[in-house]
């Protein structure tokens, strides 16, 4: 069908209900990945595991959402748009019962890990739709919606989760996400249409398995930097397996007449370089998504619920912002937004260089906030803007490959900054000890000292990140969607 009767089928599909059921879709499923992090001491009570088990049930979680996304693209065109989004949240729901009566730590870990193979093809399938439904003059607004569900749910994760953990057991997570996962399914049912074409393509199961070693080795490598090191040769065996797997996978995208990854999109220059500012805006958002919360419980004495807070004016404040942004995107294009927010996300990301541990809870709050401002100016109009030059039939694959990079980015984005705060933390313990400057501390003020220190540095490193970021963002141009005899150009060559 041709794209001129595909919109013109469309024009008549109402948007919104479709907008929102499969928004509140990825809400949960996004939520998921960050809600088990500030309940890791009540389960290594409760399961009597240490602190690296219980990590598995995060880690584990991003692990098998990694591996899953690249395979979405062939699902997104086998599949219509009700079955694939029905499928999903059926599996999500299956793993959100296991969760909530698991009693032991095997069972749980076991749940977790189905919720993320139905969380991980929804936020993809989400972005396929509204590049679907909405051309590209359109499609701002809607991202910025969308950006409700990649940047809200985390940044309330933590405080929502503190506040069950204080009031009730952390089964009641789960139990409390059945009713609305059942809400949304149902919804679905009855107001969900199918936006996109299906398309017959064959399953590459040596593209399949070389995707899931690949990107499941290089997710877990990353993973295990921060608590193994960047020697430990358990890391670098996983980090060169996932490397060679994926050149594989790569050769074999390239050379394939129907790829299960079509890395085409890649020749398409402003959707490589938003790709490349998509990595370093990740990267510059876990800095408050874990540097903060390590500050402030381990150096500081706040609780998880504390800390949890402290993100949700930030969270709220993108929440306003995220469709304006959008909209803004639509009416003036992507490049001095990005500039802009840069700009404010390098300044505010300066206050935190210099902590202490007298800090003013309300001055980190200030702060966070004001990068949560400059990132959501910039995030989902930088995305769509690379996505915006990709044809009709390199969208389900530039979704796929944008959420996949988002992925190892966070990976890479996690143990970078923890090496970087350990091996500082560490040097900082030895030059006070050497100078003397630690005379009179305890080991408790010694670490609680040495661990603020390599805070700021890690903080260093993400304003390092940010200027890059900075300085790519004055390359982006509004440029047109590709047609279809361009991208018979591409693939030729």
């Amino acid at each position: 069908m041709s794209q001129a009767k595909v919109q013109n089928r469309l024009s008549s599909v109402k948007k919104g209900p479709i907008l929102i059921i499969m928004i509140l879709g990825a809400f949960l499923a996004t939520l998921n990945q960050t809600i088990m992090s500030v309940a890791t001491p009540e389960l290594m009570g409760d399961f009597k595991i240490s602190a690296a088990t219980a990590q598995w049930l995060t880690t584990g979680y991003l692990l098998v959402n990694g591996v899953l996304i690249p395979i979405t693209a062939y699902f997104m065109q086998r599949f219509s748009t009700k079955q694939l989004f029905q499928a999903s949240m059926f599996i999500f729901l299956i793993g959100t019962i296991v969760s909530a009566v698991a009693t032991h730590f095997g069972t749980l870990l076991t749940g977790r890990m189905i919720q993320a193979a139905g969380g991980g093809i929804i936020m993809p399938l989400l972005m396929h739709v509204i590049l679907t439904l909405f051309t590209p003059d359109k499609r701002g607004g809607a991202m910025g919606m969308m950006g409700l569900a990649i940047i809200f749910a985390p940044a309330i994760g933590p405080a929502l989760a503190g506040y069950i953990l204080e009031n009730y057991s952390w089964q009641t997570m789960f139990y409390g996400m059945i009713p609305l996962t059942l809400i949304v399914i149902a919804f679905a049912f009855v107001y969900l249409k199918n936006v996109s074409e299906r398309v017959n393509t064959k399953f590459d199961t040596i593209s399949v398995v070389l995707s899931t070693i690949g990107f499941g080795a290089l997710l877990y490598g990353f993973s295990r930097a921060g608590s193994l090191g960047w020697s430990s040769a358990e890391l670098l065996i996983f980090i060169a397996a996932g490397i060679v797997a994926l050149a594989l996978f790569t050769w074999r995208q390239l050379v394939s007449d129907t790829p299960l990854l079509d890395l085409r999109a890649f020749k398409y220059s402003m959707f490589s370089l938003t790709t490349i500012i998509n990595i370093a805006i990740t990267m510059i958002m876990y800095a408050d998504m874990m540097l903060l919360p390590l500050y402030l419980q381990n150096a500081r004495g706040y609780t998880a619920l504390d800390s949890g807070l402290l993100l949700l004016p930030g969270a709220l404040v993108m929440g306003l912002l995220m469709p304006i942004s959008g909209k803004l995107f639509d009416r003036f294009g992507a490049k001095w937004l990005a500039v802009i927010g840069m700009m404010i996300t390098i300044v505010t990301s300066v206050g935190f260089i210099d902590l202490t541990d007298s800090t003013s809870y309300g001055y980190l709050v200030l702060m966070s906030t004001g990068r949560r401002i400059g990132i959501a100016l910039l995030m989902m109009p930088i995305q769509t803007a690379g996505l915006n030059q990709l044809p009709a039939r390199l969208n389900a694959h530039g979704t796929a490959i944008s959420n996949t990079v988002r992925q190892v980015a966070g990976a890479v984005g996690t143990s970078l900054l923890i090496s970087v705060m350990t091996s500082r933390a560490t040097a900082h313990a030895q030059d006070m000890l050497s100078t003397g400057v630690a005379n009179g501390f305890s080991q408790q003020q010694l670490s609680t000292e040495s661990m603020i220190q390599g805070i700021n540095d890690a903080y260093v490193v993400i304003i390092g990140i940010a200027v890059l970021g900075l300085i790519l963002s004055f390359f982006i141009k509004r440029v047109k969607q590709a047609n279809e005899e361009e991208l018979k150009q591409v693939v030729s060559q």
